[in-house]
């Protein structure tokens, strides 16, 4: 018979395609928004900085809320929230005295659905009644770096086809994607942790797990180590390299989110054959690797080659965490809506130090991406760690 909640399942790789909308369109415009609306990099710095942290409050206002709600009322909440902000972001800049606030303001709308999807996707698919969820939680995010490289694709094809100047109509066109999995969510079986695994620890007994707390060392350095590069990469390879916008696009951030779903697709496969915290620690050490490259290699291909390089080292980063997290603690939904804060810091902070490092530099992105290399590091050094932690094993429910 067919597993009822496969519909819950495809509905959930969805919502990750409309995480990679709302995280991935707008770094494609940073340029843009410097030349139509003389936007400095300090206040493009911010918009990262600002999407992230909207989403950092969200997942820490969530972590009680979201029991008492329903999954169901927030996974729906989160995709009109999706929806709206892509709205205003075409509107907004083009009726306010001040563009910048129009960004802002439509960069809050869609952040706080973003924060929700973090928080509730992977919940969603952990209490689903599903065989390997090691390898369906890989392919699961796997789907954030397909949406990604749909968004960089068909966002350049529509700039290189209708011009640029008509972003605004692409904005729109994107918004559809997040009402339509609304649709799909109205219909799609969901249960939650707590129905699935009973009661899980306590928030107190969780904070006093060791384990977590180098589980959440671990998804920060995850989320800085990915987007201090994704985030850039566009701009990298257009002003850092001298690449077209349009084949700087294709080479930059598509290739390493082809490399980032490539590695997740490729775990999910293999994920009964691999231990996961052995390739956790070499992916750390892959992605070290890229940073050197691209912060100290000025030849085009090379650079290419280490933004590729970082998306393949980066991919099984964040889903191994909460899978390996989710194998040792019953911390429910707590503990996801937790790493999702850890993790969306992460994504925060490591675009952010990025952006400053580079402003401070004279404009030199490399300068930043080498200050980020502390990110990867840290990670190493958190898994290093984590085999030596006496408590890391199954926590039961206090």
């Amino acid at each position: 018979m067919k597993n009822p909640y496969r519909s819950t399942m495809y509905a959930c790789f969805t919502g990750y395609v409309v995480q990679a909308i709302v995280n991935n369109f707008i770094p494609l415009l940073f340029v843009t928004f410097q030349q139509s609306y003389g936007i400095s990099l300090s206040r493009i710095t911010f918009l990262i900085t600002f999407n992230f942290g909207v989403q950092l409050a969200v997942d820490l206002l969530s972590a009680g809320l979201i029991d008492r709600i329903g999954y169901r009322a927030s996974v729906l909440a989160a995709h009109l929230f999706s929806a709206a902000g892509l709205f205003f972001l075409a509107i907004l800049p083009q009726i306010l005295p001040d563009p910048f606030a129009g960004l802002l303001i439509s960069v809050t709308v869609y952040a706080i659905g973003g924060g929700l999807i973090e928080v509730l996707i992977s919940p969603i698919i952990e209490a689903c009644p599903f065989d390997n969820k090691e390898g369906i939680m890989s392919l699961l995010h796997s789907f954030y770096c397909w949406g990604h490289v749909g968004v960089v694709l068909i966002s350049t094809l529509f700039f290189a086809c209708f011009g640029i100047n008509h972003w605004q109509i692409l904005a729109f066109l994107w918004a559809v994607v997040p009402l339509a999995n609304f649709f799909a969510f109205c219909r799609a079986p969901i249960i939650s942790l707590k129905e699935e695994r009973g009661e899980g620890l306590s928030v107190r007994s969780l904070l006093s797990l060791g384990t977590f707390w180098i589980m959440v060392i671990l998804m920060l350095c995850a989320g800085a180590s990915e987007q201090a590069v994704s985030q850039w990469a566009s701009a990298f390879m257009e002003k850092g390299l001298g690449i077209s916008k349009a084949i700087g696009d294709l080479a930059g951030p598509m290739t390493f989110a082809v490399m980032m779903g490539s590695s997740r697709a490729l775990y999910s496969k293999f994920s009964s054959r691999l231990n996961l915290q052995n390739a956790l620690m070499i992916s750390g050490l892959l992605c070290l690797t890229s940073y050197l490259l691209i912060a100290f290699c000025s030849w085009p291909p090379a650079g290419l080659a280490g933004c590729a390089l970082c998306g393949f080292s980066v991919g099984i980063l964040w889903p191994g965490t909460f899978s390996l997290a989710s194998a040792r603690i019953n911390g429910g939904t707590a503990m996801f809506a937790f790493f999702a804060l850890a993790g969306d810091l992460g994504c925060s902070l490591g675009p952010t130090l990025v952006g400053n490092v580079s402003s401070l530099a004279g404009g030199q992105l490399r300068a930043g991406i080498l200050a980020a290399i502390c990110f990867p590091a840290a990670l190493i050094l958190g898994l290093s760690l984590l085999k030596k932690d006496p408590s890391c094993v199954s926590a039961k429910a206090q």
